[in-house]
């Protein structure tokens, strides 16, 4: 064990009390937020604006989404221990927030005025003869998407470890369900609201009078020509629009003063996953967050191509799958939530897991497109189980005034499992798909994710259930 400070790293006063109604719904609203950028920005338009519309290589995308995420694995460790040493996150989450709303709103700024306006459902819009898009051209874009992207992921571990000063223990996993759900919504609200600024249209209810869409082109800027280029600013003013209430009205209760140990904090870091080990279950726990976040997140990756080559979906249907299975996650978080405070994280968390192995199995072998959607609606129902679990879960194996780094911690893993995830899902489909055909290689791609869920089920064992010892659960 490394040396503290009695002083600087005392533990902080355990909430016994809810923070005022205000407080709270303001951080839930946060996950509504930056669910709008998340869905709009990393998931829809930008990989597909830079490849599709201006003919851009997907290794060029690939090397602006590293960069971030590398950005994310050097620096987020070393904020989250300064974070802990002063226990003060809310201006993290300020700073980074509006910093990604800056880079957000820069994507469209400067690709109207430094790249040409082309692409699917563009107004006015030339594609210059013979132009070719080169890392000089759109490196400027490619450098706001990263800035973007890194602190719209930066921001996460202080708002996570913001949760245990707003209600007790044994209210955090309803809190943390209320934030996921809202999340949900927020990601149908903000595609719902940004879509009319890319082709005049709500989806599943078809285009808007040219009236309308032609005012909101006028009010917000750089949103004239339609196109994908044009859902950047409208993201940005959304993202830090539902944003405010957090700035406003959350605030950190137990701020340590004086000044922060500098050299202490860098090496906090270092010591991290050692410490991990000192408190029991937290490392079994973080490896396993690994898994299920690489399962999860490949799966959602790919879910609409598989949908596509596997399944026989028209091409393009994806934003409506996605509108579709976000709605059964809004309620299905929000049951998840009172499940952790019932019955516990861990069990609600092994549960959710279960479920999934059960579902893509399912997945594999349903044999047409109305029995998938079934498969998919179940997926939604318990896509937003694990991040609500995973939020108390962490914060019952180790101490409050730890939990920005070890939410870092897990924040890295995430990031990690974002780039192994997708690598082994493309090796399997590339090595079987010339030989064994489209269906069965997807399908064996889908094995590989549920194979990560049973690993992380495995490890689950070797994590203690802190509120079957401490508590009982109300029958």
């Amino acid at each position: 064990m490394h040396e503290r400070h009695p002083a600087a790293n005392g533990p902080a006063i355990p909430t016994t009390r809810r923070a005022p109604g205000i407080e709270r719904a303001s951080w839930a609203l946060y996950d509504f937020a930056n669910t709008i950028f998340s869905m709009n920005v990393a998931t829809l338009y930008f990989s597909v604006w830079l490849i599709a519309d201006l003919g851009a290589s997907s290794t060029l995308y690939a090397l602006g989404n590293g960069i971030s995420s590398l950005l994310v694995v050097l620096s987020v460790p070393l904020l989250g221990a300064l974070s802990d040493a002063r226990r003060r996150r809310k201006p993290w989450v300020v700073g980074f927030t509006i910093a990604s709303c800056v880079a957000c709103a820069a994507i469209g700024l400067l690709g109207q005025r430094t790249l040409p306006i082309t692409g699917e459902g563009t107004i006015g819009g030339l594609l210059p003869a013979g132009w070719h898009p080169t890392f000089a051209s759109v490196g400027w874009v490619l450098v706001a998407f990263i800035v973007a992207n890194y602190c719209y992921q930066a921001a996460q571990p202080f708002y996570n470890a913001m949760m245990p000063e707003l209600v007790p223990p044994e209210e955090q996993g309803r809190l943390s369900g209320i934030g996921t759900a809202i999340g949900y919504v927020g990601t149908i609200v903000g595609l719902l609201l940004v879509v009319p600024f890319f082709n005049g249209a709500f989806p599943l209810f078809g285009a808007l009078p040219a009236t309308v869409i032609g005012t909101l082109r006028s009010i917000v800027p750089y949103t004239a020509h339609a196109g994908r280029v044009s859902t950047f600013v409208p993201t940005a003013i959304l993202f830090l629009l539902f944003s405010l209430p957090l700035f406003l009205f959350c605030r950190d209760r137990q701020p340590r003063p004086g000044r922060v140990n500098w050299r202490q904090a860098f090496a906090n870091v270092a010591h991290t996953l050692r410490d991990a080990r000192d408190h029991k279950g937290a490392l079994p726990f973080i490896v396993a967050s690994f898994l299920y976040q690489d399962a999860i997140g490949t799966i959602v990756s790919f879910m609409a191509l598989y949908a596509v080559k596997a399944m026989g979906f028209a091409r393009g249907a994806e934003t409506t799958l996605f509108l579709v299975l976000t709605i059964p996650a809004i309620f299905g978080s929000y049951i998840a939530g009172r499940l952790v405070d019932r019955y516990g994280a861990k069990r609600t968390l092994i549960v959710s897991i279960v479920s999934w192995i059960v579902l893509l199995v399912a997945m594999i072998l349903v044999p047409t497109q109305q029995s998938f959607w079934i498969v998919g609606l179940f997926i939604g129902l318990i896509f937003g189980a694990v991040p609500t679990a995973e939020r108390p879960m962490l914060l019952s194996l180790v101490p409050e005034e730890e939990a920005g780094r070890f939410f870092s911690l897990m924040l890295l893993s995430s990031r990690a499992a974002a780039v192994a995830g997708p690598l082994i899902w493309g090796l399997t489909v590339d090595a079987l798909e010339p030989t064994h055909g489209t269906g069965l290689a997807y399908r064996a791609a889908v094995v590989t994710v549920a194979l990560m869920f049973a690993g992380s089920l495995v490890l689950m064992r070797k994590v203690p259930d802190h509120r079957r010892r401490s508590t009982r659960a109300p029958v």
